[in-house]
This record gives structure tokens, C-alpha cells and sequence, in this order.
């Protein structure tokens, strides 16, 4: 009694020394620098949408992801993103600089690990993250790297988008319209990741285990891979697919259906071979302005299916999961009935 445990580490220099990173600006990359499984084809077939419909629906209830191929995007549009992505972040140090900050109410923001003052560990990967819907981004406020493939992936995101809410719909036994009329389909943010190669990749992680807090994400990955999504207890490698995107449920699709289609739990591996890119597409209602509550579909609710969670705005539910952090817990608890 009344000795002191000096095994565990001080609060107060883990805090201090998270700030001494944060206020370099130059996030994970600084630090190399100073050396320190389903796939869905979507092509146009009449006599094919059923199967599609019924597949999503399949893998939206079982894994909640699948990956889709001829999804419309140009592989050349593709291809130029991972390189518009890339140029950004081997930028000189001293520009992006500029460009860092930790404001949520910008249209472009640079930083690494959004959670860096409350999540229990940090990442291996720096993230710019830029809003491209509903309102038209200015193109003045994104670097010009990589300016013109953000605005052009957005709008061919947008369309791919609506399909994939139409098609979702469907397989919920809804009318086609009916997510997109719930506005899941309005806004659009863009999380574009650079996981430097880790030279030590076994003591962490590129990014810790979470699920979105969106209603879909729409993921490109390029050919490192080390993204695994769990599924029955069981990590599993999602390999990369030439010209594939990776589409996965999010929370707020999994409470509007009330447990219907399941939010997947995902995390990134830290490699020693890098750096990867990776640009993940959040489909959310335009929360910063919207006070509209969310909650389970009437529609599919009955007296054997009452509701599991309660109502929030998007706005609330954001801002809870980013005050508890990547800490390994769903933010979906936080609102169960």
C-alpha cells in the first residue's frame, strides 16, 4: 500500500507526447521520412438484376460487404485517384503544413488519427478527408494534386451511389427510392489514407478495428492490401481485385434496419511494404446541417421485430463516435433500446 505503479504509463506524457506529434503536422509519413469475398458483378443485364438484388441482400445480412466489378468508373479514373492521392502526401512537408488542421468545418482536412486525444492507441496512416456533396466543393479549397480527380470521382461516386441504395432497397422488399428518399444517399465525404511501410508492423496497426459511422461505404484500395473484415470471429483477408470496388454497410444502415443488414467490423494492417492507398467514400445525410432524427424503418418493424435502437440525429451520432475513438467497441451499443 501507498506505493506508486511505475508500469503503467503516465496519462499526462501520453497526452503531451500525442500533442508533440500532432503539432509537427507532418503525421505517420513525417516519421518515415526522419527515419524514425463476394464479388458482384454489376454490368447492365435485365435478366441479371434479381440475382443482384438477391446477392446484395445476401451479403448485406451475412458479411455486410461484398465487392462490386464493372461498377462504371473509368479504370483510368480510378488509377489517377491512387496517383492524385499519393501526389498529395509526398508533397514537401512544409506546403502540407499549411493544409493541416484538426477543424471539422472545412471542405478539405489533413491530419493524422482523428481520434488522437481520446482513442487508446494510434494508427499507422495519415488521412485527408474532403466533403464533395451536397453542396458543389470549391475547387480553390483542394490542393491542386490532386483537385480535378477528387471533383470527378465525386460525381462518378454519386451515381454509383444512388444504384447501390436503389439496389439495397430492393433487397429490403422497398420500394427502389425509398434510402435515397431518406436523403442516405445526400452527402458525400471522401477519407483518403496513406499508410507509409511500417517498419516494425507487428506493434501496430494501419487502422484499428471499427465499423463506419455512415449508412455506406464505398472503398478503393490499391494492390498492397491488408484490409480484413471480421466475420464470425474470424479475421479475413479482403485481397484486392483489379478495378474492384469494396462496398460495406455502416452503422447507420444497420440501426435504420434494425439489424437487418449488419455494419462490418474491419481493420488495416500495418506492412512493411508501402506505402498503401486507400480511398474510402462515406454516404451520409448532409449532417451539419440536418436536425433530421433517424431511427428504425416502420416498414420493417412488427410486433416479432420491435425496434433495437433509439433515434439520433447524424449529427449526435457522429460526434459520439468521435469522442470514444477507434477503442475497439461499436458506437451502436451507445444507442440500443
Amino acid at each position: 500500500m501507498g506505493t506508486t505503479d511505475t508500469s503503467k504509463p503516465n496519462l499526462d506524457s501520453i497526452l503531451n507526447a500525442r500533442k508533440k506529434f500532432d503539432e509537427t503536422k507532418a503525421g505517420v509519413k513525417g516519421l518515415v521520412d526522419a527515419d524514425l469475398v463476394d464479388i458482384i458483378d454489376n454490368k447492365e443485364d435485365s435478366t441479371l438484376h434479381q440475382g443482384t438484388v438477391d446477392r446484395i441482400k445476401e451479403a448485406c445480412e451475412t458479411w455486410g460487404f461484398f465487392q462490386v466489378v464493372n461498377h462504371g468508373i473509368p479504370l483510368t479514373v480510378l488509377e489517377e485517384l491512387k496517383d492524385g492521392v499519393k501526389r498529395f502526401y509526398e508533397m514537401d512537408t512544409e506546403i502540407k503544413k499549411g493544409l493541416y488542421t484538426r477543424d471539422q468545418d472545412r471542405s478539405f482536412i489533413y491530419n493524422s488519427n482523428f481520434d488522437i486525444y481520446s482513442s487508446p492507441a494510434l494508427n499507422w496512416s495519415d488521412t485527408f478527408s474532403c466533403y464533395l456533396a451536397p453542396e458543389t466543393p470549391k475547387p480553390q479549397d483542394f490542393p491542386i494534386v490532386c483537385r480535378d480527380i477528387l471533383l470527378e470521382y465525386g460525381k462518378h461516386m454519386m451515381i454509383l451511389g444512388t444504384l447501390l441504395f436503389e439496389l439495397m432497397s430492393q433487397a429490403l422488399g422497398l420500394n427502389p427510392n425509398h434510402l435515397k428518399d431518406m436523403d442516405c444517399a445526400e452527402g458525400l465525404i471522401a477519407l483518403c489514407h496513406y499508410y507509409p511501410q511500417c517498419p516494425q508492423p507487428e506493434l501496430t496497426l494501419g487502422t484499428t478495428k471499427h465499423s463506419d459511422n455512415d449508412f455506406l461505404t464505398v472503398l478503393l484500395q490499391d494492390h498492397i492490401g491488408g484490409l480484413q473484415v471480421l466475420h464470425q470471429d474470424k479475421w479475413i483477408d479482403v485481397k484486392p481485385v483489379p478495378g474492384a470496388l469494396i462496398v460495406n454497410v455502416g452503422d447507420l444502415l444497420q440501426l435504420i434496419t434494425n439489424d437487418r443488414f449488419k455494419s462490418v467490423e474491419h481493420r488495416v494492417l500495418a506492412n512493411r511494404v508501402g506505402p498503401r492507398i486507400s480511398v474510402a467514400c462515406f454516404f451520409c445525410s448532409d449532417y451539419r446541417s440536418s436536425s433530421k432524427l433517424y431511427g428504425p424503418m416502420k416498414e420493417l418493424l412488427s410486433e416479432e421485430n420491435p425496434p433495437k435502437y433509439r433515434e439520433t440525429t447524424i449529427a449526435d451520432y457522429i460526434a459520439y463516435f468521435a469522442a470514444k475513438g477507434l477503442d475497439g467497441t461499436s458506437a451502436l451499443t451507445h444507442y440500443k433500446i
